[in-house]
């Protein structure tokens, strides 16, 4: 019977550059925040509503009958598109009024470009 004859390691490191992430990893969770929060049917319809109202503001109370959905529950989207950096908010008297942060529309949509 013969043996097949051992390979070497190769010596020669020189083929591969090792790869360097450009994006750290705290630019990472900030992008995947913005992601997140756009992931949700229910966000994207808030977005749209917000963007398209009259003014370019939404009152919450004005964001619930759309969707369908409880006050608690449209508070919560808010608050995530808010934490995201998509929508201000402004409290004026009992009611929060919702308008789209200024550019935020346009440097979402450069997120995936500048990777």
């Amino acid at each position: 019977m013969t043996s097949l004859p051992l390979l070497e390691p190769a010596t020669d490191t020189a083929c591969c550059a090792p790869a360097v992430p450009s994006l750290g990893a705290a630019e990472a969770n900030d992008r995947a925040a913005v992601f997140k929060a756009l992931a949700d049917p229910n966000r994207l319809r808030l977005l749209s509503i917000v963007k398209n109202a009259q003014g370019g503001e939404a009152c919450v109370c004005d964001l619930t009958d759309p969707l369908d959905l409880t006050q608690p529950t449209v508070s919560h989207h808010l608050k995530i598109l808010v934490d995201a950096g998509l929508l201000h908010r402004e409290k004026r008297g009992t009611w929060a009024y919702f308008s789209l942060v200024p550019g935020a529309l346009e440097r979402t949509a450069g997120l995936l470009e500048s990777l």
